[in-house]
This record gives C-alpha cells, structure tokens and sequence, in this order.
C-alpha cells in the first residue's frame, strides 16, 4: 500500500522536513504539511464530521499531519489501544467499512474536505 503526501513549496526547501517526509510517504503512510493542516482545523467542520467525539476529531488532526498511532498515542498520553480505537470509531463514524481500501486516507481526505 502506497501513501500519501502533500507539502507546501516552503517545506520542500527545508531538507529534514522533506526527508521526515519522503521516508513516512515510503512507509505507506500520509503525510500533510501542517500549515495546511492548522488551516484547514480553523474552519468549522459540520457535517460529515459530526458523528465523531470531540477526542475522536483530535485524534483525526493528528493523523491528518502525518502522526502514526504511536505518534497520537504519545501526544495524548494515551494507550496503543486506546489510539486504535479511537481509529477504529473514527472509521465507523465516517461509514468506511474495514473492506474500503486506504482507509485511513480516505478518513484524512473526509475530515480535511469537511
């Protein structure tokens, strides 16, 4: 499975960021610049969005700008279990059945289109 990745021009000339970056996308996992990302969190986000726990919605950020599991679960001082549940709910949540390939990108790309 391959990943995602989307930088600003800006974050691209900044050499570690860029290979953070380049080596998370290989992993197969996504990575948003976080401008965007602090952007795009600013708006209100009715809708589709709604059927989730404010935790949930924070959790979704997160892995919004490329967090891990083990990243989000470090930020909010949760479990690896608790991480993965809230995952979990946040698929549910957003109608993505465990057959739905990318999910998690499609969860990512729902929450920054709300």
């Amino acid at each position: 499975e391959g990943g995602v990745g989307y930088l600003l021009k800006e974050r691209v000339n900044r050499i570690a960021d860029f290979e953070h970056a380049l080596q998370t996308v290989a992993a197969g996992g996504t990575v948003i610049d976080p401008e965007v990302a602090r952007h795009l969190l600013r708006r209100d986000a009715p809708g589709v969005l709604d059927a989730l726990t404010p935790r949930e919605r924070e959790v979704l950020a997160l892995m919004a700008e490329g967090a891990s599991n083990g990243e989000i679960a470090r930020v909010l001082f949760l479990s690896d279990a608790a991480v993965r549940k809230h995952v979990g709910n946040i698929f549910t949540g957003l109608g993505l059945a465990p057959s739905d390939e990318n999910r998690r990108v499609r969860a990512i790309l729902l929450f920054l289109q709300a």
